[in-house]
């Protein structure tokens, strides 16, 4: 679950009363650009994605105005702009009108999970603006705290005059950027980055930090996301039905988080796990219908809506049904594969019967249990499956997975349809 820009992220920054660039969204009228422009000199124009969606300067996807017909010539450039980073293809849906901050100084700072301390870090640098990976290790300085306490003044203190920051930006970092740790523990992130913290210039003469871009991540296991009043629509990855469907489900208690692979693929893989959805990703490459991480012990119910859409959506064109994850400590195996299977014979009862190849994967409390209502529900259906338990390295079974799309593909499917009297 990721937010980008300061549509939002300004709104965010409000709560903790942190200085962010003026911004106007898609709806702002004629007028309001111009009087932005007038008020500010010049004003940047950019796209709005769902998600998280970085690299889009190297894009040319942001503009630059300081009229109003240049602003509404690079509004119409960029309104539905795609944007193609890595195997990721997203498009927009609206700009933002953000208003120039004129400034000698920028300023990178993140709060984000680290797994090598095992605890919150902060990460800062006075040469902001670009890319955190392009600048060499002793221009940045990480810093691990303690959760318990969290980031204190002295924290960015001590980093900026070991980077021998400007002495005249010190004084006004260490006296705001403590405040994000307040943003970031309160509402269930799991980072936050600001890229760049312009130091702007007060009629008075101070400097005072002003955020000019804003993105974070949120642990979805965290309820505390919600008292934000975020809708569930602006974590979708894309527009698709598909994901809009899913992402009505987001809870604490249970991740649905989608991403769509390829509208064209053969084999559904809900996943459990991030371990497991990064590997099985990886290892299925464009033959997946789609990304997923159902994890979190999600209850029945809700663990039965999710596979109802899924199924609605990918069981029609695939040759797999590949219920895959590691082995849970929590998760009760019971619960989740009984709500897949009354959601498969939920599908076969409402669509029809397809030929299709199971292939399960998973290790965890009640697990035999969960394992023998599955292998009911497939008899009974009449599909062919194959499991594997927790004993079972993961890549292996991916590898077998992929071997049934092929058989599938090459003559499985014709046969199963044959047996089951339907067509394909």
């Amino acid at each position: 679950m990721q937010l980008t820009g300061l549509l939002w992220g300004a709104k965010l920054l409000r709560r903790v009363d942190f200085p962010a660039a003026e911004v106007l969204g898609p709806e702002a009228s004629v007028d309001e650009i111009k009087d932005l422009i007038k008020r500010k000199g010049q004003i940047f124009i950019k796209p709005i994605f769902k998600g998280g969606v970085g690299k889009k300067g190297k894009s040319g996807l942001i503009g630059r105005a300081s009229d109003i017909a240049k602003a509404l010539e690079e509004k119409e450039r960029l309104y539905f702009a795609k944007h193609t980073h890595g195997n990721t293809v997203s498009k927009a849906d609206g700009v933002t009108f953000e208003g120039g901050v004129p400034a000698e100084h920028e300023v990178y700072f993140s709060i984000s999970d680290s797994t090598e301390y095992r605890a919150p870090v902060m990460t800062i640098t006075h040469h902001g603006g670009m890319d955190i990976e392009e600048l060499p290790k002793d221009k940045i300085r990480v810093v691990p705290f303690d959760p318990l306490t969290g980031l204190k003044s002295f924290h960015v203190a001590n980093a900026l005059a070991e980077l021998n920051a400007p002495k005249e930006i010190i004084s006004p970092l260490v006296q705001n950027l403590s405040r994000l740790w307040t943003l970031y523990n309160n509402y269930g992130m799991s980072m936050l980055e600001i890229n760049p913290v312009r130091m702007s210039t007060t009629t008075q003469g101070r400097l005072v930090p002003v955020a000019c871009d804003f993105k974070c991540s949120f642990d979805i296991d965290d309820p505390s996301w919600k008292r934000l009043d975020i809708p569930a629509h602006l974590f979708a990855s894309d527009y698709s039905e598909f994901e809009q469907e899913i992402n009505q489900l987001r809870t604490y208690q249970g991740q649905s988080d989608v991403f769509v692979i390829n509208e064209k693929g053969t084999i559904t893989a809900p996943t459990f796990g991030g371990g497991a959805n990064a590997l099985v990703t990886e290892l299925l490459g464009e033959r997946a219908t789609i990304s997923s991480d159902f994890g979190g012990n999600p209850p029945y119910e809700k663990m039965f809506q999710i596979s109802q859409i899924v199924f609605k959506y990918w069981l029609g064109q695939s040759n797999v049904l590949f219920i895959i994850g590691g082995k849970a400590n929590n998760t009760d195996i019971y619960e989740t594969f009984r709500a897949m299977a009354d959601a498969l014979r939920w599908f076969f009862n409402t669509y029809g019967p397809r030929p299709i190849f199971v292939v399960v994967g998973r290790g965890g409390p009640n697990l035999i249990r969960g394992m023998a209502y599955m292998k009911d529900t497939l008899e009974s259906l009449g599909l062919p499956y194959r499991f594997f338990g927790h004993d079972s390295a993961m890549s292996e079974v991916v590898n077998y997975a992929l071997k049934i799309d092929e058989w599938m593909a090459r003559e499985g499917r014709r046969l199963l349809a044959a047996k089951k009297g339907i067509e394909v």
